[in-house]
């Protein structure tokens, strides 16, 4: 089975997993008898350990061997997932979205190190965007499909489809790809050594602080897109689906472009024009009435985000070559931090404003990034 299509699963399953919340909040809230708030607080129930967990993953997978590490994690997301379709409470499958979400921490950073591992730098930015294509359709079709299936089968079947999902890619994880690394002793202090490395070289830092800004204006606003549709009249969780799941689309379409846009922009304008243009999309987004328009408007900023996306993670594979488990997970780790904390503060401002300002505010964050974000790519 070829290695890069074993990571793709092992991507979709971690990215489909994370997703099927997102557009069916509403729902969840009034079976489950809860807020809105309260309900909200699964996205970063999952997100939180996620990404606090890859801060332990990332040492342990350079040391215990990363394929090894990825069997493991997807064998433990599959039973979380398990655990949140039988959930008999929100306590519960609250409880069952932290454990889910702080072993599928172990699964995106690890896969993305081992291609750094595996493909020389220029190579690198079509393989990479291989696996990110596997994880933009999970997002796509987590998003898109849970949405539908919460609507008419409820959202424990929301939940089983992704443990399915998650079952099938531990399989091909066992069986497709081999561990080339020796197992090595684990160990605390190397486990700060290797960080200490990484955190010596100065853009690491810079990359990190873009991209938790990136995944907080970003992704934080996902949970809102529900509420958005039901403040402009335009539907519910099925229509938030179709949202997401265009945005995904957008993802999708741009890594059959990475070559052309390289050659073209070069990875600092690929920065710029991506952040701007996702800016620009979230405000019109927010003043769209229409769901042809909006999810068209999704879409573009979808293909827009990872034109910024794409080049940060091929930036984070080569902070620190011989610590790069360490170093993506850093990397990822801010990612999540920025997307968790994100959807925390702007679900509160939402309450008090609306979700559509919320939208404007993240749409001008974002154009206002894109300097800062252009200067860290290297100039052709």
């Amino acid at each position: 089975m070829p290695f890069l299509f074993v990571l793709g699963l092992a991507a979709f399953a971690s990215a489909f997993s994370m997703r099927v919340v997102d557009p069916m909040l509403n729902i969840l809230a009034a079976d489950l008898q809860v807020t809105l708030q309260q309900v909200a607080l699964l996205a970063s129930a999952f997100t939180l350990p996620y990404a606090a967990m890859q801060l332990v993953f990332g040492p342990i997978g350079d040391a215990v061997g990363k394929v090894r590490l990825v069997r493991l994690n997807l064998a433990m997301l599959a039973g979380g997932l398990a655990i949140s379709a039988l959930a008999p409470s929100h306590e519960t499958l609250l409880a069952a979205r932290i454990f889910s979400g702080a072993f599928a921490g172990g699964i995106i950073p690890v896969v993305l190190a081992m291609v750094g591992d595996r493909v020389p730098f220029d190579r690198r930015p079509v393989a990479l965007s291989r696996v990110l294509l596997a994880l933009v359709l999970g997002q796509l079709i987590g998003s898109a499909a849970a949405g539908a299936v919460a609507e008419y089968a409820g959202w424990r079947q929301v939940f089983w489809c992704a443990f399915a999902v998650a079952a099938v890619a531990g399989l091909a994880a066992v069986f497709g790809v081999r561990e080339e690394e020796p197992p090595q002793p684990l160990s605390f202090r190397a486990s700060l050594a290797r960080y200490a490395l990484v955190l010596k070289n100065p853009l690491s830092a810079k990359v990190y602080a873009v991209v938790a800004a990136e995944g907080a204006l970003t992704f934080g606003i996902f949970p809102l897109v529900a509420p958005l549709m039901v403040e402009h009249r335009l539907g519910d969780a099925v229509e938030a689906g179709v949202m997401l799941g265009a945005f995904a689309i957008g993802g999708a379409l741009y890594t059959f472009a990475v070559s052309l846009l390289v050659r073209r922009l070069g990875l600092g304008g690929m920065v710029r024009l991506g952040a701007t243009a996702v800016g620009l999309l979230f405000v019109a987004a927010a003043a769209s009435r229409n769901l042809v328009l909006a999810s068209a408007l999704f879409a573009l900023s979808g293909f827009a985000f990872y034109m910024i996306h794409n080049v940060l993670q091929i930036l984070a594979t080569e902070l620190t070559p011989e610590a790069r488990g360490s170093a993506v997970a850093l990397f990822a780790s801010s990612f999540f931090v920025g997307q968790a904390m994100g959807a925390l503060v702007l679900a509160q401002v939402a309450g008090a404003l609306g979700a559509a300002p919320v939208f404007v505010i993240a749409g001008i964050g974002l154009v206002a990034l894109a300097y800062p974000a252009g200067r860290l790519a290297p100039r052709r």
